[in-house]
């Protein structure tokens, strides 16, 4: 494991724990680095976190958490002009950091920060001065390399993508190895930014990706950038080989066969990893049987084998334009744990008896044998649920299920919109690609009843997992969705009043229910979308946990994720759990096996999720830009997506974004009024809001650094206010609401 890595779980458990003190070997127990050598790594990182501040070390050897006083670590986010903004806690506002006060701290570098001004008011963190840089985030850089220098020792430079270090000069040490110009190449910085040298780094190259305009080298460059891992080590190969293609007599032993059952899977037409059957019946009392498989990926992939080191390592798998980066090998992942069609396969179920209500009445939790009885669509269950001739008699012996699968779906649906759960249907994008890898078109991904179907039954089966082992008061791992903590429930709450919405309740104690009634209400009102983007905002991150929090967005008691052990490690944690737990009970001795596991993988697969998150909007947004290219001078309308000091960020109706940037708003003088999130015109009024319908022209598209420039057209269309904008902040940036925020995103999710 990284240093950096490892240091940052470790402070950050001290941090979540900080009542408590550890030993190392309890914290090497926890990372599951029992050997030798991992043991002396996690020593050595405890070490270190002593040394930066963050953790003490006491007499009796163990180690606890402590900040040193008056100083704060955090991350830095640095700005194009030179100042920066230090993150260290996600409920206060971020240090300011002036330009002569970065010591040359990179985007993303762990830095210690003391207090030069404190905060004058609540929603403006204090101003402050990098005094050490603790990590650096850029260890490394991949970029297109170019050959010449006047530098003694130097053999070139390397051009970054990433618009957060593209100003600095990359050269690259001469280390005889042949390059050429337009090669891809991954280096290590041997030196970085200093007060001599405050834009240069000093790279070594390492790896030679291919040339740049080799089809599926853009992607590659993201992939690599982001640390992504891509390629298998030959040892996984090896393990993922010697598994079985089929299931062996051997392995039915103490599994129900459910084989006669009428199971299907219900997939995208191009899905490769089909990890879930459903199957619904009506029953005599008029309740429901709602049966979810999922494929038994952890019979296969046993625990520290070399295959879970590497699963854990990627934690998800990673869906880009045109690949899968998949957290399992393909032997596994399309093979032995796909759940195919006329083929028997393991699986681990959740039957569930649901009443008309939505309830689950009755579950069981279990391994058995299953096999699917047909390989389905979204669109054929769609037309089977609209009654297309044509496929309803292709299907005609599965019709009927179909029709109570849409009967059920609609109980679950309303169950869910009655406690509260938050409906977010924003337009998710589908790029198409040629055979070259380059984007051709942009589409709006359309999600049809079966889609949502699925989806119900997924959330049905992971709730029901979830509330049966938070009630058997063990240790178990959680998907859990934070309350909006109240600085944040307060901004939004002023904001939605300033637009005459106003949120009936108390921003101290805010539910779902406060939320879905707000949506209800601005339902078609011109609104509608500034308020849903800015509560979206307002949301805290999901994440993974062994406390049971409940899932906020979803208005959830009880939520884990269980449906998808082929593409998420934390599912994969949760089958493990529920077969240690039928096979030694839920006592002390057995609680024992995973209690002080669990938190540190939920750090570890949050982190990593975040991380897959990064690379598909990066890939997505890259590619984007790819399609736009050809369209400079094109005239679209669309819909103002976030309004800033510096422009206004416009999303097409295809989902591409842009920006109109404020040095090309030129019919006024335009000033940034934070109370409404909105740019208003000094002299004539107009005014610019998210959510906002408007026209523009493509004036400027760049795909190596993603970035679409637009051009404001009829801006006198635009509406007028009799709101004033107050100049505030005497020209320091604010960073207030600024960042914007990838909330929960479960409902879509399996």
């Amino acid at each position: 494991m990284e240093m950096k890595v490892l240091k940052s779980q470790l402070a950050g458990f001290l941090k979540a724990n900080r009542q408590q003190a550890f030993t190392a070997q309890n914290l090497a127990d926890g990372l599951r680095m029992t050997n030798e050598s991992d043991y002396r790594q996690v020593v050595n990182a405890l070490n270190n976190v002593v040394r930066d501040g963050q953790a003490q070390k006491l007499e009796d050897g163990a180690y606890q958490y402590q900040a040193d006083d008056g100083q704060v670590i955090g991350e830095f986010k640095a700005n194009d002009k030179g100042f920066g903004f230090v993150r260290y806690d996600e409920n206060l506002p971020d240090f300011f950091i002036g330009p002569g006060n970065t010591k040359q701290a990179m985007q993303g570098d762990t830095v210690r920060v003391s207090t030069l001004r404190p905060s004058k008011s609540a929603d403006r963190g204090p101003e402050g001065v990098v005094e050490e840089i603790i990590e650096r985030s850029y260890d490394q850089v991949v970029g297109v390399f170019s050959l010449g220098s006047q530098a003694k020792g130097i053999q070139g430079q390397i051009q970054l993508n990433d618009k957060k270090a593209a100003s600095y000069q990359i050269l690259v040490k001469d280390s005889h190895q042949p390059l050429h110009d337009g090669e891809v190449v991954v280096a290590k910085i041997l030196n970085f930014a200093d007060a001599t040298h405050p834009r240069q780094l000093v790279a070594e190259v390492t790896q030679v990706l291919g040339f740049k305009d080799e089809p599926g080298m853009d992607i590659m460059q993201i992939v690599e950038s982001k640390k992504v891992p891509s390629h298998f080590p030959a040892e996984v190969l090896e393990e993922a080989d010697a598994i079985p293609n089929e299931v062996l007599p051997e392995e039915w032993e103490g599994r129900p066969d459910l084989t006669d059952q009428p199971l299907v899977t219900i997939d995208g037409a191009d899905t490769k990893d089909i990890d879930d059957a459903v199957v619904v019946w009506k029953l005599e009392n008029g309740n429901y049987h709602l049966g979810v498989h999922i494929a038994d990926v952890s019979h296969y992939v046993k625990e520290g084998s070399a295959i879970d080191e590497e699963a854990y390592n990627r934690g998800t798998s990673v869906y880009l334009t045109d690949r899968v980066i998949p957290m399992l090998p393909r032997k596994l992942s399309n093979g032995i744990a796909s759940l195919n069609p006329n083929v028997v396969r393991l699986a681990m179920s959740a039957e569930m008896e649901i009443n008309p209500k939505g309830q689950v009445v009755k579950q069981s939790i279990h391994p058995s044998v299953i096999k699917s009885h047909a390989r389905m669509t979204y669109d054929a269950v769609n037309q089977i649920l609209a009654d297309d001739p044509q496929t309803t008699q292709e299907y005609r012996e599965l019709v009927p299920m179909f029709k109570e699968m849409g009967e059920l779906h609609q109980i679950l649906y309303k169950m869910r919109a009655a406690r509260g759960a938050i409906e977010f249907d924003a337009p998710e994008a589908q790029i198409i690609v040629d055979d070259q890898g380059k984007a051709i078109d942009v589409k709006v991904r359309q999600r049809g009843t079966a889609e949502r179907m699925i989806e119900s039954f997924m959330l049905a089966a992971n709730e029901t997992v979830a509330e049966f082992f938070d009630k058997k008061k063990v240790p178990f791992l959680y998907r859990v969705h934070e309350v909006p903590d109240e600085e944040r429930a307060k901004s939004f709450f002023e904001f939605t009043k300033a637009l005459g919405h106003p949120v009936k309740g108390d921003p101290n104690k805010v539910t779902p229910k406060m939320m879905q009634k707000l949506m209800e209400e601005v339902a078609d009102d011109p609104a509608e979308q500034m308020i849903s983007t800015m509560m979206l905002r307002a949301m805290k991150q999901a994440k993974y946990s062994p406390d049971p929090m409940g899932h906020f967005g979803l208005g959830a008691d009880y939520y884990t994720h269980f449906t998808s052990p082929i593409r998420r490690y934390p599912d994969l944690t949760v089958h493990r759990l529920i077969k240690w737990y039928r096979r030694h009970g839920y006592g002390v001795e057995a609680q024992e096996r995973y209690a002080s596991h669990l938190g540190q993988i939920g750090i570890d697969t949050s982190s990593k999720e975040r991380r897959s998150i990064d690379t598909e909007r990066l890939v997505d947004a890259m590619k984007k830009a790819e399609y736009m290219e050809d369209k400079v001078g094109q005239e679209y309308e669309g819909i103002v997506n976030a309004a800033l000091k510096f422009g206004l960020f416009i999303s097409l109706d295809n989902t591409v974004e842009g920006l109109i940037h404020i040095s090309n708003l030129t019919d006024d003088h335009y000033e940034y009024d934070e109370t409404h999130m909105a740019l208003i015109g000094r002299s004539k009024h107009h005014i610019f809001q998210i959510g906002q319908r408007v026209k523009i022209k493509v004036i400027r598209v760049n795909k190596d650094e993603s970035t679409i420039d637009f051009q404001l057209l009829n801006p006198e269309d635009a509406p007028t206010t009799d709101i004033r904008v107050k100049s505030s902040n005497n020209g320091r940036p604010n960073r207030k609401n600024a960042r914007k925020k990838r909330p929960h995103s479960d409902s879509k999710k399996k």
